[in-house]
């Protein structure tokens, strides 16, 4: 593990120099995890081996390995407001369960809506479930009436690789593909609000055309995250916006959520500023220190790298971004999360079979 210079200066201290590891899945990847709000310090992954481990950070052993699905599990999400129950896709289904039931729980809810394979969910506060997958379609659930509500389509014309809920716009939805775009909808309607798309070539570092590193520098869109109202509020002073932090091959970028691509701004964390050499797999806002202080990218340069952000986007001044720490974690990063408990910790999928905790004292 490495840290810039800048991290003496961060209020966040050097993470432990061995993770923690985690062990629950059989074989294969993780491929998601995903943080408890109620219960801190709980933490639900899935892996390429069809289960779903629950882990408590205070012990070292999972508190329960179900064995979900005969495939593998793609994404993981909890039900808002009740987090005894767990949404998972699966190939092409989604499939919900009761944590409560145990080992040998059975699914509670099946959907079959998506036609190609899922690559994530997200689930509203409102009870909307939205998956988005290959075909580069979005299909919105209503599991409280357990029906398709809508279809979201013709944005994307490639996969789509990502999406996620506004917590603060509960009818609209942002989400990216391996077509370069991201895109804004009005779910209750079914249309897009605005698309922004990162292969043009205004977008492309300032290069004036369409440049022939594009061809080995596709500006695809991994991962979403959208910052929580509170983080705004802290920050931006203005209307509400959605801050979105975007993943692309070779870097990370924040924006605003303007459907003015002229005017929105825009932070690319890439390898000028000590970022990632390689595709940027997943991105997240921390759960721990100062409520929106610090973003997390993981990519597949085997790297975590941990970002104090809010200086150069909300600043009036030329404040720039500070890469605060830069970890070394040997393999491609599948996904990330934050749990803090006693200690703040970084939970890390890669292509192990183990989940690994970085905790910050």
């Amino acid at each position: 593990m490495s840290e810039t210079e800048s991290a003496a200066a961060a209020p966040v201290a050097a993470a432990e120099s061995k993770p923690r590891r985690l062990r629950g899945h059989k074989k294969g990847a993780v491929t998601c995890c995903v943080a408890s709000s109620a219960r801190p310090g709980v933490v639900a992954s899935s892996g390429e081996d069809g289960c779903l481990c629950w882990f408590d950070l205070r012990t070292k052993d999972a508190l329960l390995t179900m064995e979900a699905a005969n495939k593998p599990i793609s994404s993981i999400c909890f039900k808002p407001g009740n987090e005894d129950f767990v949404y998972i896709s699966a190939g092409n289904e989604i499939l919900s369960f009761d944590v409560r039931m145990g080992t040998q729980s059975k699914p509670l809810e099946t959907y079959n809506y998506n036609r190609d394979e899922i690559n994530q969910i997200a689930v509203s506060s409102k009870g909307f479930l939205a998956a988005a997958d290959d075909s580069g379609d979005v299909k919105i659930v209503n599991t409280i009436q357990k029906c398709l509500y809508k279809r979201l389509r013709e944005a994307h014309t490639s996969i789509c690789s990502s999406v996620q809920f506004i917590p603060w716009r509960p009818w609209t939805a942002i989400t990216g593909g391996l077509d370069s775009k991201l895109a804004a909808w009005d779910f209750s309607k079914g249309r897009t609000l605005f698309s922004i798309d990162y292969g043009s070539p205004e977008l492309q570092n300032g290069s004036s055309s369409g440049s022939a590193g594009q061809c080995f520098n596709p500006a695809f869109v991994h991962s979403v995250a959208v910052s929580e109202e509170g983080i705004l509020g802290g920050l931006y002073k203005g209307p509400p916006r959605a801050a979105i932090l975007t993943t692309r091959s070779k870097g990370a970028e924040l924006g605003d959520g303007s459907c003015n691509q002229s005017r929105a701004k825009r932070i690319h964390l890439d390898y000028t500023m000590g970022g990632h050499t390689a595709a940027v797999s997943c991105v997240a806002f921390s759960a721990f220190g100062e409520k929106g202080k610090f973003l997390i990218s993981g990519g597949n340069d085997a790297s975590v790298k941990l970002w104090d952000w809010s200086k150069g986007f909300y600043s009036e001044t030329n404040s720039k971004v500070d890469l605060v720490l830069d970890i070394d974690v040997k393999k491609k990063v599948n996904w990330l999360c934050t749990a803090p408990t006693d200690s703040d910790n970084l939970i890390v999928c890669d292509t192990s079979k183990v989940v690994k905790v970085y905790s910050f004292r």
